[in-house]
């Protein structure tokens, strides 16, 4: 049986991170179905506006069937020129802000890019400073003020920490350092470091063999690093010192890297 295809566009006059976040979520539902995704954001004008119809119904008509459409456009002119496309638009704002209004009794101040500013100083630059220290203790760099870390993430090589830290930090301005374990520190029957100080700040990521084989093997094809034999033993090794030091873990192999995140803050309770 061939595969669904449809075209998926998110559409909003500003990044379009809304908009997409939402339409990511819906449209996970829907395996079955292969989706393009196309964003067209700061969409900011009546020309931008006529531009992205024209672009919709050309693909529309392209496809043979209309594209899907994911809006968070404020400006209601914008809004209505977009809604002429060929296509199904699902509006973020009419779903939601609408009967939010409704029910509060209070219009909403419908203004752009609210969701997304950067008006409160402090919250960027605490972001910031957990973006630089992350980066700064990525994948065992050093061990110096790890006291500063809300989170550490220990794991074999390829289990996800680096994204999983990165995201830690961008999304949420956590500060989270991360550290792989390797053989020497199995032989020597201790964690990394003076990781030792910190039990209280660890998470552990562990991951199903034959996938660390498969992702291992596009980094190192052939290598003994890669094999599936190595790649079981550091697996076990891993989760045999993740148990012995009481350390919370997670395996990762068929997890986002924002459900790896949130079941950090849940189970480690960061806010």
């Amino acid at each position: 049986m061939a595969a669904i295809r449809r075209t998926v566009f998110f559409v909003s006059d500003g990044t379009g991170l809304t908009a997409e976040a939402l339409g990511h979520s819906l449209l996970s539902q829907f395996e079955a179905v292969e989706f393009a995704q196309i964003r067209i954001p700061f969409l900011d004008s009546i020309a931008k506006a006529h531009a992205a119809v024209a672009r919709i119904n050309g693909q529309s008509e392209s496809d043979g069937m209309r594209s899907i459409v994911f809006t968070t456009l404020v400006d209601q002119d914008l809004a209505d020129i977009v809604h002429q496309a060929d296509a199904y638009c699902l509006s973020y704002f009419d779903t939601f802000l609408a009967p939010l209004e409704a029910e509060l009794g209070v219009k909403s101040s419908h203004t752009v890019g609210r969701s997304h500013g950067s008006a409160d100083s402090s919250e960027y630059k605490r972001r910031i400073e957990a973006i630089n220290y992350t980066l700064a203790h990525d994948d065992g760099i050093t061990d110096h003020d790890l006291e500063q870390a809300d989170v550490i993430l220990v794991a074999v090589s390829r289990c996800g920490k680096t994204p999983t830290s990165l995201y830690l930090a961008m999304q949420f301005g956590l500060k989270a350092a991360n550290f792989p374990l390797i053989p020497e520190d199995f032989e020597r029957g201790r964690l990394p470091g003076t990781l030792e100080r910190q039990r209280g700040k660890l998470f552990g990521l562990t991951i199903q063999p034959e996938r660390l084989h498969s992702i291992r093997e596009e980094r190192r094809p052939g290598s003994n690093y890669a094999s599936l034999a190595n790649c079981r033993q550091e697996v076990a090794e891993a989760e045999k010192m993740m148990r012995r030091e009481g350390i919370r873990w997670l395996d990762s192999s068929t997890k986002s890297i924002e459900e790896i995140s949130t079941t950090v803050l849940q189970e480690l309770h960061l806010r």
